[in-house]
């Protein structure tokens, strides 16, 4: 008895294998082969160097206009964040500090990975809600705010990959962090060096939940 199912253990396996790699892809008859508009409703990302990036315009004037009634509640009018929300303008030369303000004129590498995320997931809640033509603004308006560009530029699909970000520079390529595999570091598993410096807390971020109870 434990002969014959082995046998048939291995029949089947054959038959698997063998069909695998015959190439016939829908042997299964599983699931449908995406239409070119069903894979269009997906292939929205925008790469750094504005590939991707959708026909369309915007300018600061007409993103004051919408950053206002769709952003600003949570943001400010001014991008200054309001209770924990984030700041979206500032923080210039405070990357290096201990409490580094994190926003598009002092952090983002690239403009059009603004629009990325704004068209994507915002505003909260809403996400993907705006227009192209309103994404275009907002983003117009916030490096306007950031004295990235003047006021009356237009940012475009054709213009959006050509802005240069004040932190484009910043990130570095291989990380350089120790502990990241691939920049020809040996990483310690065991009898590691123990010196350790904490240079900053959460509680000096002000980041930790205080109990009100």
């Amino acid at each position: 008895m434990l002969g014959l199912v082995k046998f048939f253990s291995s029949v089947f396996i054959f038959a698997c294998v063998f069909g695998l790699a015959s190439g016939n892809e829908r042997q299964f008859n599983l699931g449908t082969i995406a239409s070119p508009n069903e894979v269009a409703g997906w292939d929205i990302d925008v790469r750094p160097d504005g590939l991707g990036a959708p026909v369309g315009t915007g300018n600061a004037f007409d993103g004051e206009e919408i950053y206002a009634e769709r952003c600003g509640f949570c943001h400010g009018d001014f991008g200054e964040g309001i209770d924990r929300w984030p700041e979206l303008v500032g923080g210039e030369d405070s990357l290096d500090s201990h409490d580094p303000i994190k926003t598009t004129s002092s952090y983002w590498p690239y403009a059009s990975t603004m629009y990325d995320y704004i068209y994507r997931a915002m505003p909260f809640g809403e996400a993907q809600s705006l227009t192209v033509d309103e994404t275009y603004s907002i983003v117009a308006y916030l490096l306007y705010m950031g004295d990235i560009i003047d006021d009356e530029f237009e940012v475009s699909n054709d213009t959006i990959g050509t802005i240069e970000m004040p932190n484009r520079s910043g990130f570095l390529l291989p990380d350089p962090r120790p502990d990241i595999v691939g920049n020809g570091k040996t990483l310690c598993m065991i009898n590691c060096d123990s010196d350790i410096n904490i240079i900053g807390k959460a509680r000096d971020l002000d980041v930790t939940p205080e109990d009100e109870s």
